[in-house]
């Protein structure tokens, strides 16, 4: 039977629970199921997650670190700023592509402990894979460059964007079609703004707007590849980004959990999304592949995720948002990403449109908006050391994962 809401008995299909399946029947004869009925638990299940792609990228760390640097991939790092070069060249000889480590532990937990059958579980999964080799093959082409002798210094950014924007396309077109009922499937469509009832008096709220087809598919696209970008451009420090992406995925699991169940989602006035509440799997699997990544990625980094890492994790923040229908709440717990990729953008425009005339702060003859960009490299070039930084935007994003989620019983 299903439960609705993510507490399903007997009907998923996650490795682990085929095998309790199976076995079923002995274990209630020994009167043994008692042990392992925790797995028909969606919650469980998540939390075993987050604990197995923890373990999984702890247990493998060393080993996938030593044949990087076998294979000597390393970042050299590159910025314009004479002070931050110095500092780059300190970490030349570090490892990097660590971000396989992150996927595939969360490939492999999801496997082990989610309901595949779902479309939102393997389309998460496809978000995955997809994004994670756009990374990995621009990691490759640019950390062999100079072994190859001649040849491409990673994708060019527009290739890169072509992959990204294809897979929020993919995403929204098909992910616009599920839902089990006609008023489930329109609040998985549904317009969520800061403060709005989705429901009023036990009823779904009659003034809210519903996504069309095409606007599903252009807020997904938008969502899938502006974090993805963002995560990118703020992995520059030791554990920045893993640490900020482990605080919002826990923000997330949370909220998938709310969003999949329908009397959380009832009582807090927010969409219910059938079956979404699997993706807490996900989320829960991503938080811990990113804590585990952090006992390497902490300073002094023995490793860095590179593109094969911060590419996927945005991408998979990006899709959780979209399907619970809760994106201004992730963005306000992303809200570090999101400084750090508007300083980028604001730093380019301003430089560009007024031929470098037109700033706060001179860098080399030039004057810019920030010292630097990202906004992080600016705070580094004000006086804040590495440590610094990195230990004062993880407390932040904490606090906006917390403020986040309080909204959304302010309602």
């Amino acid at each position: 039977m299903s439960l609705r809401g993510g507490w399903r008995v007997g009907a998923t299909h996650e490795m682990l629970y085929w095998l309790l399946d199976i076995s079923r029947e002995w274990l209630v004869e020994a009167r043994l199921y008692w042990l392992v009925s925790v797995f028909d638990q969606v919650q469980f299940r998540a939390l075993a997650a987050a604990f197995a792609a923890f373990a999984a990228v702890l247990l493998l760390g060393r080993r996938v670190i030593a044949s990087l640097v076998r294979l000597k991939i390393g970042d050299t790092g590159q910025s314009d700023a004479q002070l931050l070069r110095q500092q780059a060249q300190s970490k030349a000889n570090t490892p990097t592509m660590g971000g396989t480590l992150i996927a595939g532990a969360v490939f492999a937990s999801v496997c082990l402990l989610a309901d595949v059958r779902q479309f939102y579980v393997y389309m998460g999964l496809v978000v995955l894979v997809w994004t994670a080799i756009i990374g990995a093959a621009d990691d490759w082409l640019k950390l062999t460059a100079s072994r190859r002798g001649t040849g491409r210094q990673g994708l060019f950014a527009w290739e890169k964007l072509v992959f990204q924007l294809g897979i929020g396309v993919l995403v929204g077109y098909f992910g616009f079609s599920r839902g089990d009922t006609a008023a489930e499937l329109d609040l998985a469509h549904v317009v969520n703004l800061p403060f709005q009832k989705t429901y009023d008096g036990g009823e779904v709220n009659a003034s809210l707007y519903y996504l069309p087809l095409a606007g599903y598919m252009v807020l997904a696209t938008l969502m899938l590849t502006g974090m993805s970008n963002a995560v990118n451009i703020t992995d520059g420090m030791d554990g920045l980004a893993a640490g900020i992406s482990s605080a919002v995925a826990m923000g997330l699991f949370i909220l998938c959990l709310v969003a999949g169940e329908p009397a959380w989602a009832r009582y807090l006035l927010v969409p219910y999304v059938p079956f979404s509440s699997e993706l807490a799997v996900l989320a829960g699997a991503m938080g811990g592949a990113c804590l585990g990544f952090l006992w390497w990625n902490c300073a002094p980094a023995q490793v860095f995720m590179g593109d094969t890492g911060s590419l996927c994790i945005g991408a998979l923040i990006g899709y959780l948002a979209m399907i619970i229908r809760q994106e201004v709440v992730v963005l306000m717990m992303s809200g570090v990403f999101l400084v750090e990729i508007a300083s980028v953008v604001i730093q380019v425009t301003v430089y560009r449109a007024s031929g470098g005339t037109v700033g706060f702060y001179k860098v080399s003859g030039d004057m810019r908006v920030f010292r630097c960009s990202p906004f992080h490299h600016h705070l580094h070039l004000g006086g804040w050391n590495e440590q610094q930084i990195v230990a004062r935007l993880w407390i932040v994003s904490v606090l906006l994962v917390v403020v986040a989620l309080a909204t959304i019983k302010i309602r």
